[in-house]
């Protein structure tokens, strides 16, 4: 999930430390707040929307953190303004805190939300390779720093990181906005999967295996 410019800025990259996990849930919730995935996930909640995005994106950053998963982040006076999570490759469990903070959640929102949310993440397992790799799960910049390239800066980086790792193939990631379609072919990705999810909204999976 992500939006992203194809150019590249000057900033350096930095992989933020656990103690940092209320500054990534910051960003992501600001740059995802209109996404369809959330919007698809949490449903209609009014003016109890923004509280609901922060705990849902809080959680997903909690699994990261605690299954040790690169969190990567480019900052500008100190704080982050991009950030990228990332699963690396291979079978990963959900931690048990995590699993059971996503059940208090689910039973807090409308009755389908949990099927929502089953049933998107089993279409996202179906148009993953079947291959060792690095997915991006979470791509985010501040709508400050929007146009500056600094999500294409943080899919080199990954796509660096796959390169060296002789246990991976190369660097999946799935998008929910049609712009970003030609933005991920321009960094190299190819279209594996699209599917429809409902009437306004669908999701196309991308991969971009390491050169040899």
């Amino acid at each position: 999930m992500s939006g992203l410019s194809p150019e590249g800025g000057g900033a350096g990259i930095v992989r933020l430390t656990p103690d940092r996990a209320p500054e990534v849930v910051a960003v992501l919730c600001e740059a995802f707040r209109d996404y369809p995935v959330m919007r698809f996930f949490l449903g209609d909640l009014g003016a109890r929307y923004d509280d609901y995005l922060s705990r849902m994106v809080g959680i997903f950053v909690a699994g990261r953190v605690k299954s040790g998963h690169p969190i990567l982040a480019i900052e500008e006076g100190g704080r982050p303004v991009a950030i990228a999570t990332i699963t690396l490759p291979g079978e990963h469990a959900t931690p048990p805190e995590v699993e059971a903070a996503h059940e208090t959640l689910w039973t807090e929102l409308d009755p389908d939300a949990k099927s929502r949310s089953e049933a998107l993440v089993a279409m996202w397992r179906r148009i993953a390779l079947p291959v060792p790799q690095y997915h991006v799960n979470m791509l985010g910049v501040l709508r400050s720093h929007a146009g500056r390239g600094l999500g294409g800066r943080l899919l080199r980086e990954v796509h660096e990181m796959s390169r060296l790792d002789p246990g991976s193939t190369g660097v999946s990631l799935t998008t929910e906005d049609p712009k970003n379609v030609p933005l991920y072919q321009h960094c190299g990705y190819e279209i594996v999967a699209h599917d429809r999810v409902t009437d306004w909204f669908e999701t196309w999976g991308f991969f971009r295996r390491d050169p040899p």
